[in-house]
């Protein structure tokens, strides 16, 4: 595996990370990292929402993953720009997050009170995972950081993330990433046109 084709965890959600699995949206022909089912299963375990053991993911996984994300992408960038996401859209992420596995309860003990706490779930297949990335995107799309959402300023990226720098004026996916090259790619075309 090539630099390039690692994973990005840039977005500051789960679902926007999972958004970014399509690289180089401005392309004509953008960059697909999910090629196969073993992508996605990678990419789920990679951000722990599949549980040790689970199942493998099939081509019709797959398809529904690409399905999920694209409608992810359009659903946030619709209500970013405060318009609502389009019924089919709200329809895909609603069915995707119904497959998400409920999270387990459980008793502890703090400061001598018994108290109940939400242990963290992973899922038992893609679905499962998928469902889980489904629901991120409803509390993004439902939260005030909804507000937030960015695309890379660099005109050779276009990922997609939260930002929740202090002054709220972040341009960049990642500042070594993106940012640097951009500043020295445009620093060296003043330096040019000097000449």
């Amino acid at each position: 595996m090539t630099t390039d084709d690692e994973w990005l965890w840039y977005g500051g959600r789960v679902c926007l990370d999972f958004v970014n699995t399509l690289r180089d949206r401005w392309l004509a022909l953008p960059r697909e990292t999910l090629r196969e089912p073993a992508d996605l299963v990678r990419w789920l375990r990679g951000v722990d929402l599949l549980a040790d053991g689970a199942h493998g993911a099939s081509e019709s996984a797959l398809r529904s993953a690409v399905a999920l994300r694209e409608a992810i992408d359009r659903a946030v960038l619709c209500a970013v720009d405060g318009e609502l996401p389009t019924p089919a859209d709200i329809t895909v992420i609603n069915q995707a997050s119904a497959a998400a596995p409920r999270p387990v309860p459980h008793l502890s003990v703090k400061d001598g009170q018994l108290e109940s706490s939400r242990a963290p779930h992973a899922a038992e297949d893609a679905a499962g995972g998928l469902g889980l990335v489904a629901q991120d995107a409803i509390e993004l799309l439902l939260s005030p950081e909804l507000r937030r959402v960015r695309i890379c300023g660099s005109e050779r990226c276009a990922l997609r993330f939260v930002d929740r720098s202090p002054a709220h004026n972040r341009r960049w996916c990642s500042m070594t990433r993106c940012g640097n090259r951009t500043k020295v790619r445009l620093h060296q075309a003043r330096s040019r046109a000097r000449d």
